[in-house]
């Protein structure tokens, strides 16, 4: 772990041109409350930890920058994707000194190779669609980050993160929880319901309450360095490329083609390599028909791509595995929320049915006549409103046919 210099605190002070008042109401940003207190704040080298470094410093925090560096891109000067590499560090700790405390850089890229990099390529090498931004914060970011801030004795840990927490008293019964951010566009919810109540309790999400247009308005005010750096829209370690390219770079076995099926077993056309295609996909199939083809499953056994319609692609339940539930219980009742597949998507009302206590599992039955398109390795998370309740990954999908039937695929 590196430092830089530690820097007199305090330099910034806002252009009075520009109206911050009601973005730092304690409403909008959380109770001034850290006298006397230590944050660590996750800084990434975006716009949205710059702000929330500045938030928790006006809340009257000690703040410390703390930089993960997870990937460094194999371009010698990181253009590929700059979020993870030298960039991303350099302005993180430009900000740190503008907003005038320390800053530390911690690596690593084992531990993130390890718990997201690789489980990523072989999930999809076996078919499935893996979430790696979910598996980083269980495995990487949540977990060491909240053990590196408790050992440099910080009072709680701060993010970027578009979420929100309303911390409860556990020794009273009254669980921490979790919800959606205001802004739904930005909202990140759904790579977060894995956090423990452990977790809840200590981290803090100052920028739920705000909009991006408003962080960035922020940023502006204060005259962060990072205020109109732009966001990064891909997963950090793949960049401006495709996953395919990504995968098979790491399992040239990915790429063999094979025959396009459907449910039947009709060969109606050849794929480039199961790689190159995803459950629930329309476009890029290649295969002309009067309606369009969606993929249904990848047998990567038999190296084939199986599709059908629209209809056909619609779950009509899933089976879930690896389940927790945000608030620590596990109900013994089946209970109704709205079910969500995939990032941002649409939720779907649904019947969760917990197994047995401690066995991870859970049965996902969807209502209404139009089930969503889900793949098994993806994530499914449960909502009620705005509270995120707990959720899973899919391990089989249960399938709507065109006579009323239903299939597993997993």
């Amino acid at each position: 772990m590196t430092s830089c210099a530690r820097t007199r605190p305090g330099p910034l002070t806002p252009d009075t041109s520009i109206d911050t008042s009601a973005l730092l109401r304690e409403d909008r940003i959380g109770p001034r409350d850290g006298a006397g207190k230590t944050v660590v704040v996750a800084m990434s080298g975006g716009v949205d930890s710059a702000v929330t470094a500045l938030v928790m410093r006006e809340r009257g925090y000690r703040v410390v920058g703390m930089n993960l560096r997870l990937f460094s891109p194999d371009d010698e000067d990181h253009r590929a994707n700059p979020c993870c590499g030298i960039p991303a560090i350099e302005d993180a700790r430009a900000t740190c000194a503008a907003i005038g405390v320390p800053f530390y850089a911690i690596n690593m890229e084992i531990e993130f190779g390890e718990a997201v990099i690789d489980t990523f390529v072989n999930e999809y090498a076996e078919g499935r669609t893996p979430n790696p931004c979910l598996e980083c914060n269980r495995h990487v970011k949540f977990r060491h980050l909240v053990h590196r801030a408790r050992q440099l004795g910080a009072d709680t840990l701060a993010t970027g993160h578009y979420a929100r927490v309303v911390h409860g008293d556990p020794s009273r019964g009254i669980p921490h929880r979790l919800y959606r951010a205001v802004d739904t566009r930005k909202d990140q919810s759904y790579v977060l319901y894995t956090m423990t109540q452990d977790q809840l309790g200590y981290i803090q999400f100052p920028l739920g309450g705000l909009t991006k247009p408003e962080v960035r308005q922020l940023a502006h005010a204060f005259g962060l360095p990072v205020a109109d750096k732009a966001e990064s829209q891909e997963i950090c370690f793949v960049g401006n490329r495709s996953y395919a390219d990504f995968v098979s770079a790491r399992r040239p076995d990915v790429t063999r083609p094979g025959d396009i099926v459907t449910e039947g077993g009709e060969v109606i056309g050849q794929h480039r390599g199961l790689v190159n295609h995803t459950v629930g996909q329309r476009r890029g199939i290649g295969i002309a028909a009067p309606k369009p083809y969606f993929v249904l499953q990848l047998r990567t056994r038999e190296n084939q791509l199986v599709v059908g319609s629209r209809e056909q692609a619609q779950a009509s339940a899933v089976t879930v595995d690896r389940v927790s539930m945000t608030a620590g219980a596990w109900p013994e009742e089946p209970f109704d929320a709205s079910a969500v597949v995939r990032y941002r998507g649409a939720p779907s009302p649904a019947t969760i049915t917990l197994g047995e206590p401690g066995s991870g599992g859970a049965t996902t039955e969807f209502h209404g006549g139009e089930g969503p398109i889900a793949s098994p390795g993806q994530a499914i998370v449960f909502y009620r409103d705005d509270e995120v309740l707990g959720g899973g990954t899919i391990s089989e999908v249960h399938r709507r046919q065109a006579d009323g039937a239903a299939r597993a695929a997993g």
